[in-house]
């Protein structure tokens, strides 16, 4: 799969199935996505992954103190600017996937590095989409970063920024709690009228070719004509 359709097949999956995920596969990832850039070079992030036993057992806590209100599952930060309106405010995390990743910044770390953390997830849900995985990040498990912690042994100074479900889509399932994403106004371009979006034409990849040589030896020039060591 390459990255064009990556992109346009990445959609949030809401229904997995119970097929495993290979531990190479969410290390091959991770690997990658390390690369994922922010501003300056902060890598303003920790990750932990959950899978089998650790996360049923979460899973399982989650839902024990979900049903009796436990009161001090509340946010380690602000999800909203102003409280969401029904039935938002009420969603929570979905479960059932086989693996669950949680992303955390570190609390002396304000919002100018959420930026960051954005991308480096978006970054995350692509190369996992590459190896034919689905994926759905979900904010709702800010509401049980107490639970999570609890499970996850974590050092301090640490706040949740959001989870993420990882694994193989129930097609089944997904058909009948949601539908397929609508096409994305792409600013330039059409898409046609059955949703697929355009391939890349062949010449796409020769121009930026052509125009990245062009801008090298500009560059080049420039930094002779003011005697910078090249």
């Amino acid at each position: 799969m390459d990255m064009y359709e990556a992109v346009t097949s990445r959609r949030a999956v809401s229904g997995f199935t119970d097929r495993h995920v290979p531990r190479e596969v969410l290390e091959r990832v991770l690997s990658a996505a390390a690369w994922a850039s922010s501003a300056p070079d902060l890598q303003p992030r920790r990750v932990y992954v959950l899978t089998g036993r650790p996360l049923a057992e979460l899973e399982k806590l989650v839902g024990e103190r979900d049903a009796v209100g436990a009161s001090w599952s509340e946010p380690a930060c602000e999800q909203y600017s102003a409280a969401p309106k029904s039935p938002y405010g009420e969603r929570r995390p979905a479960l059932g996937a086989p693996a669950v990743l949680f992303c955390y910044v570190d609390r002396d770390l304000g919002p100018e590095q959420w930026s960051d953390v954005g991308r480096y997830l978006q970054t995350v849900m692509l190369l996992l989409r590459a190896e034919g995985l689905h994926s759905c990040t979900q904010m709702a498990w800010v509401k049980y970063h107490r639970s999570v912690a609890e499970v996850l042994s974590l050092p301090d100074g640490l706040i949740l920024f959001c989870g993420m479900s990882i694994g193989f889509e129930d097609a089944a399932e997904t058909a009948a709690t949601c539908s397929t994403s609508t096409p994305r106004d792409q600013g330039t371009g059409t898409v046609d009228p059955a949703g697929r979006h355009p391939r890349r034409p062949r010449w796409v990849p020769r121009v930026a070719a052509r125009l990245n040589d062009l801008l090298t030896r500009k560059m080049r020039q420039m930094v002779s004509q003011i005697g910078l060591p090249p």
